[in-house]
């Protein structure tokens, strides 16, 4: 009777090799702590999804490309920021990050993070089968562009937490029995409110009044910085602030193949709903950056009062006068897609504002506006 021999290591490698599939999917539904992943080998049913700590799925992740020739990892876009796929693309590995969506295709109301992590795997499978549809990829920012768009994001926080200190005040004082408005924590408005207010008010005011002097210090810091790297000239209307926002926001102008895909980014495109040979067209779908929609519809409107040469402006006011009585808010919609169309070609040397009819503003003058 023959007995079987055990197989030896360097058989068993080549067994592993003759095995190595040709694509490992891994959808992973991301979280501060914990990440759940599901993985799909080839053309498999995917597996049951697993749970790991941030340095153990790295490790697991680069455990796999000894499994494929190809291995693809995707996570939705959120508060984990980027830094995940830095990590992954590290070792050697693809990866996708997504545009969030809701996964509960059926509304079923059941949402847990296996079942995440399963739908993403799938949708995965599709979009690398070449279903473009399948999910929608957003772009990775490099480190510089993060870090500048933090900084202008960071002033945005600093003043809203400003107003909200500032209504914190007031809320005490009304509360007290006191109305007060205005800038309250000015050195001449507190002085006088020392004198009105009881002491035990003033007190309690006092702790505030520091933490709004201490924000809005940091605040003002920011924001002289953001003054020394903008443009020397700028057309008028477009401060210096507004310019580094908008251009923090959007990263790389040449990023953008057609002004449509420029559109699209600030949500400024129309939604639609057309069946049954009808076409109807609404109000702006809103999917894109919305930070960078409201900057440019505020430029709009300072566009408006000081660049009237301008051929948008002056292309949308002839046709409003054909059309009767104008929206306000669909003339500064209509303008704010036009603009950053504008901007693109501007930054991308497509155009000069000359041919624009925009005038550009001194460097003392546009100083003094945002």
């Amino acid at each position: 009777m023959k007995t079987s021999l055990p197989t030896t290591m360097s058989e068993q490698s080549l067994s592993q090799a003759a095995k190595r599939a040709s694509i490992i999917l891994l959808g992973i539904d991301t979280h501060a702590s914990r990440h759940t992943v599901c993985r799909q080998i080839g053309l498999d049913t995917p597996q049951p999804a697993q749970s790991f700590d941030t340095d153990s799925l790295l490790r697991w992740i680069g455990k796999q490309s000894s499994l494929a020739e190809r291995v693809v990892c995707c996570y939705e876009a959120g508060p984990t920021g980027f830094e995940l796929c830095r990590k992954i693309n590290g070792l050697g590995t693809e990866c996708l990050v997504i545009k969030p969506r809701n996964w509960d295709c059926y509304g079923e109301r059941v949402k847990t993070d296996k079942l995440d992590a399963r739908s993403i795997t799938e949708a995965l499978h599709r979009y690398i089968a070449g279903n473009r549809d399948a999910l929608k990829p957003v772009r990775i920012p490099t480190l510089e562009e993060q870090i500048r768009r933090g900084h202008s994001r960071q002033r945005d926080s600093l003043q809203r937490e400003a107003q909200r200190l500032a209504a914190m005040g007031r809320s005490l004082a009304l509360y007290h029995g006191f109305q007060i408005t205005g800038k309250w924590w000015g050195p001449r408005t507190w002085a006088a409110l020392q004198k009105q207010l009881p002491p035990f008010l003033t007190e309690l005011m006092e702790t505030y009044r520091k933490c709004l002097l201490l924000v809005q210090s940091q605040r003002d810091d920011i924001e002289q910085e953001l003054h020394k790297q903008a443009p020397a000239l700028l057309p008028k209307g477009l401060g210096a602030m507004t310019h580094e926002f908008i251009s923090r926001e959007i990263g790389d102008w040449n990023r953008f193949a057609n002004r449509r895909q420029v559109a699209s980014y600030a949500g400024l495109c129309p939604s639609e709903y057309s069946s049954g040979g009808k076409r109807r067209q609404g109000p702006i779908n809103k999917h894109g950056n919305p930070r960078l929609r409201k900057l440019l519809v505020e430029t709009v409107w300072r566009f408006i009062q000081f660049q009237p040469k301008w051929i948008r402006l002056e292309k949308v006011a002839r046709q409003l006068s054909e059309q009767g009585s104008p929206n306000r808010k669909r003339i500064a919609v209509t303008l704010a897609r036009q603009l950053v169309i504008d901007l693109w070609r501007l930054n991308t040397n497509q155009t000069t504002p000359e041919r624009l009819g925009l005038v550009m503003a001194e460097p003392l003058q546009r100083s003094r506006g945002r």
